[in-house]
């Protein structure tokens, strides 16, 4: 009997957006412990820009050796071994466990939660910049033995690919470990090469530069990237005499915990949040100190959206005037906590500081906006314009405010209107979601203006007076959209983007519905789990019907939800989905143009690329290129940031496409714009579901999992190729070129899945007429 499908929800968010999952690993003992902290603080000191899951094999460590190496990083994860499993591997001496334990760091074959694992020995320290290797995506990678068979590998340093982190592949390692077919005194290296000789990629021996190599105390190259103390005498024993040079180069990361982390926060350029947090997160600074590496720390703290945790880290120092960034950063802080009040007064104290202005009165004029003030608003945008008449933030908020720009609060007739929570975008904001409210609009009937709705932003504060609003009208739409993600416009009221408190949200008492809102968190991004749940299951016992885009979103907020409040949430496609339905007047195009049109993201680009940007570039260009030889290539830019790739695949292929500037379209060009292409292959959620409501066929290129929900949702998840897949660019290619061979047919896939979500908007709507009359 083969067993049920997993929701697509229930499948980890990596392996629905094929982001690779990269870990370094070492076998640990307590022998070997202060080899293995000092390469820990190496690594650190030396990469500070990466921060990947380290799995420490072990089997006899010591609670105390644990928490020293939890200390050493933020992302430790223990994994105990199984001696016995190598009994018969050794040849008659199955009692010796000091040569048993030379074959543990076989086990890291036997782990499946990675894509990549890189493994290192303990008696190796980091002296360089070792990201290329985490871009390796083939075989297994080593450096050949020294002074011996180039065609064996040195096991000190393994780069180990998923094809290879397989049953397959330890079912070898068992059967010529069992069967003693190698060389018995090289244990695990013996092993490797028996199975891998020939065949494995040859990496520079900079990345496994053995110590006899610097024999009569020769000079550590600069290029050196991993020093490894092979032999008997290891540099926390004192060392081996003609080495003093590589015992220097180990010594300088015997550091005692506190001037480690001195050492790393004095480090230049950019570090990785997680490892800012984890080794700064109780830095105090006394009256007079040096107040950068709580700055850094502080910037992380926001970069991962712990805005309460920003606060409370603020707070423990005194923090003078004159320290602007710190005020900006405080003031940021506050000011997502709902905290306004003080938000405003450190953002004025930050304002004093020239270079800066522009961007702090660009967020008091966003701040005064979300209060409602937009008389403060204005002015703030204007004093930050007068500092920088190009500050893009500013410029959004003096063009919202300025008088003429402004819409009555109350229009029409209050009992004939249902009131509508949206994210009402600014003008060359981002295309899909410019879409969205009118949409939305459209599903319940033609009439998408002020005679039936009455907007409410949802990034502005919902007071009291919104609340009597709400309720003077037939009922509340919330949608549609990603709402749920944390980091746009946040706010300690709800931790999602509707700034409502929940004591106010408790007294709407007309008929309330979420319609067609998206769970939009990335890999790696989590909400302020608490409050968003309150918020959350307030809001769904609020609801008299709660609809998600997507049946990944649906499992998703159930899994947060009580049992009770469960079945109340349910599937309510993107209405973008269904345009062609929804349009007054819609017609398919008779004729498309002879045109693919190719949609980015730029947007939290480090959750959506990984370490793989460079691979996507390249594998674009070859994509392209391909595609281009079968209809003209264009780039399709939905926000401001997405022109990157335009600029990026310029400079380093040499190619160059036109742009079509959607963020300045209206809603109708951009419909218009969708339907005559006959293919859009696109990063972004709305690139994938406006032109597949337009009745044209779509390729994603998936960075979030949002585009996975939506394709398993239409039951064609070959339409989509993850940005991270080792042959983008001639999977990409073989994809688009067969759609575009096969255009009618396509097409008529197209519309036969559409068929299904309308049937499904169409009773939902059905529900809510009646509902809200």
């Amino acid at each position: 009997m083969t067993a049920a499908p997993l929701p697509v929800s229930a499948v980890r968010s990596e392996t629905l957006t094929g982001k690779r999952r990269i870990a370094f690993a070492s076998y640990v003992d307590e022998n070997y412990l202060p080899g293995f902290l000092t390469l820990l603080r190496s690594l650190a000191l030396t990469n500070q820009t990466i921060c990947e899951d380290f799995i420490v094999l072990y089997d006899d460590l010591q609670p105390a050796s644990i928490t020293a190496i939890r200390k050493l990083h933020p992302r430790i994860v223990m994994r105990r071994v199984v001696p016995e499993r190598y009994d018969d591997f050794v040849k008659g001496d199955p009692e010796n466990y000091l040569v048993r334990k030379a074959y543990f760091i076989l086990d890291v074959f036997r782990i499946r939660d990675y894509d990549t694992i890189i493994t290192l020995d303990t008696d190796m320290v980091v002296l360089g910049d070792l990201s290329e290797l985490l871009r390796m995506r083939h075989g297994v990678g080593a450096v050949p033995q020294f002074l011996l068979d180039q065609s064996k590998l040195n096991s000190g340093l393994l780069v180990i690919q998923k094809e290879y982190l397989s049953d397959e592949f330890c079912a070898q390692i068992d059967e010529v470990g069992r069967a003693g077919t190698y060389e018995l005194d090289k244990h695990d290296q013996g092993i490797l090469n028996a199975l891998l000789v020939g065949k494995f990629i040859q990496l520079d021996a900079k990345y496994n530069f053995v110590k006899r190599r610097l024999s009569g105390n020769r000079a550590v190259d600069d290029d050196v990237a991993i020093l490894h103390f092979t032999g008997r005498h290891k540099p926390w024993n004192g060392g081996e005499a003609g080495y003093t040079t590589a015992q220097e180069a180990w010594e300088a990361y015997e550091l005692n915990h506190a001037d480690f982390v001195r050492e790393f926060l004095a480090l230049r350029g950019e570090k990785h949040p997680d490892l800012l947090i984890h080794f700064g997160r109780g830095v105090v600074v006394n009256e007079g100190g040096d107040y950068e590496p709580l700055r850094q720390v502080a910037e992380a703290y926001l970069a991962k959206s712990r805005y309460e945790e920003t606060v409370e880290l603020l707070s423990r120092s005194r923090i003078p005037a004159q320290e602007s960034r710190l005020h900006e950063l405080l003031g940021t802080a506050l000011m997502a906590t709902s905290r306004y009040a003080e938000a405003e007064a450190h953002l004025l104290l930050a304002g004093a500081h020239a270079p800066a202005s522009a961007r702090v009165f660009g967020r008091l004029a966003n701040m005064s906006w979300i209060l409602g003030d937009e008389d403060s608003s204005l002015q703030y945008a204007l004093t930050g314009l007068n500092a920088d008449v190009v500050d893009r933030a500013c410029r959004i908020a003096y063009e919202r405010s300025r008088p003429e720009s402004r819409k009555p609060i109350e229009s029409g007739n209050a009992a004939e209107q249902i009131a509508h929570v949206a994210f009402y975008m600014d003008r060359q904001g981002n295309a899909g979601d410019k879409i969205l409210p009118e949409t939305v609009r459209l599903s319940f009937g033609p009439d998408t203006g002020d005679r039936t709705w009455h907007s409410i932003h949802a990034h502005k504060l919902f007071d009291e007076a919104a609340l009597e609003r709400v309720n003077a009208r037939r009922g509340l739409v919330i949608g549609g959209g990603g709402l749920f993600i944390p980091d746009t416009s946040p706010n300690g009221n709800s931790a999602w983007q509707w700034n409502v408190p929940d004591h106010l949200l408790e007294k709407i008492d007309v008929p309330l519905a979420v319609f067609a809102v998206g769970y939009n968190a990335f890999d790696g991004q989590s909400y302020t789990r608490r409050r968003f749940e309150e918020s959350l299951r307030l809001l769904v016992s609020k609801s008299s019907f709660f609809g998600l885009r997507n049946h990944g979103s649906v499992e998703k907020v159930r899994a947060m939800l009580p049992s009770e409040l469960q079945d109340r949430v349910i599937f309510q496609p993107c209405p973008t989905t269904v345009s062609r339905q929804l349009v007054p007047g819609w017609q398919d195009p008779i004729r498309r143009d002879d045109t693919v049109l190719i949609n980015c993201a730029y947007d939290r680009a480090g959750l959506r690329f990984g370490h793989d940007y460079d691979h996507f570039l390249r594998e674009m260009a070859t994509a392209v290129r391909a595609i281009g030889k079968h209809a003209e290539v264009r780039y399709a830019a939905h926000a401001l940031d997405d022109e990157r790739f335009v600029f990026d695949l310029r400079r380093e292929y040499g190619i160059s496409l036109p742009v079509e500037p959607m963020y300045d379209f209206d809603t109708d060009q951009l419909r218009t714009a969708f339907a005559r292409t006959k293919l859009v292959i696109g990063m972004r959620g709305h690139a994938g579901m406006i032109p597949f409501g337009c009745g044209t066929p779509i390729i994603s290129l998936i960075s979030h999992p949002k585009m996975a929900y939506f394709l398993a949702d239409i039951e064609r998840p070959e339409w989509g190729v993850s940005v991270h897949d080792r042959e983008l660019g001639s999977v990409l290619s073989e994809r688009a070129i067969g759609m575009l061979n096969n255009l009618q047919a396509t097409v008529a896939d197209v519309h036969g899945r559409q068929e299904a979500l309308w049937k499904v908007t169409q009773e939902n709507v059905a529900k809510l007429h009646t509902l809200m009359g």
